[in-house]
């Protein structure tokens, strides 16, 4: 590995482990198999397994995606406005949240969307690219309740060394957001504010207030 931690198999106990992978809570760290030898086709089987499981593989431990209800319909709207966008500007491909992304050998992430541009996305054809040799030019996480500022840190870390450009992290309970173009650069951006994916995607714009709006929104007629 070439994140800068100790192999899962050299820590000396589980509060070492849960630390090394950002303080994630233990109900997202699977524990078949043993942290330390999972492998890709452990992430695959999770995934299409009767529980359909989400699991990155970090450090040959499975993490568990943290997931939720509300946070997959900002997923899903940002993901349906990514691709109204490449569908007038062909530069790349968009992923959701089950598209597995390889940053190097034995480290699989999942954003929660994902943008890859077509310089380095790789030809995949349907039922042999399960988990693609790819970085996303853009990452995008709307945050859950369980996940740590420790892990997403982590995250951001990994991508931008992988080469990751842009980083639209979402905060839901405060309809706010961060944009990094670094690990540790990074903008504030407020409930009223728009997030502008230039360059990575020139003229790609979010307003928050729209997204929370269309998120929130009621059912035609009332409830």
């Amino acid at each position: 590995m070439t994140t800068g931690t100790k192999a899962s198999g050299a820590l000396g106990n589980l509060a070492q482990l849960v630390e090394q992978l950002g303080d994630v809570p233990l109900d997202r760290i699977r524990t078949r198999p043993a942290p330390g030898t999972a492998t890709e086709q452990d992430v695959l089987a999770e995934r299409e397994g009767p529980e359909r499981r989400l699991c990155e593989l970090v450090d040959g431990v499975l993490v568990e995606k943290a997931v939720g209800t509300a946070e997959s319909v900002l997923a899903g709207i940002i993901l349906y406005r990514l691709w109204m966008y490449l569908e007038e500007k062909d530069l790349g491909q968009a992923l959701g949240a089950d598209g597995f992304l390889r940053l190097m050998p034995g480290l699989v992430r999942i954003p929660d969307v994902s943008f890859v541009a077509w310089d380095h996305w790789p030809k995949l054809k349907a039922g042999t690219g399960r988990i693609a040799d790819a970085y996303p030019d853009l990452m995008i996480e709307v945050l859950s309740k369980s996940n740590t500022r420790k892990e997403i840190d982590r995250k951001l870390r990994e991508c931008f060394l992988a080469g990751t450009r842009l980083a639209w992290i979402i905060q839901p309970t405060t309809q706010t957001a961060q944009v990094y173009t670094s690990p540790t650069d990074y903008q504030r951006v407020g409930k009223n504010g728009t997030l502008d994916a230039s360059p990575v995607l020139p003229g790609f714009l979010l307003s928050l207030k729209a997204l929370f709006a269309k998120a929130d929104r009621d059912p035609p007629g009332g409830r």
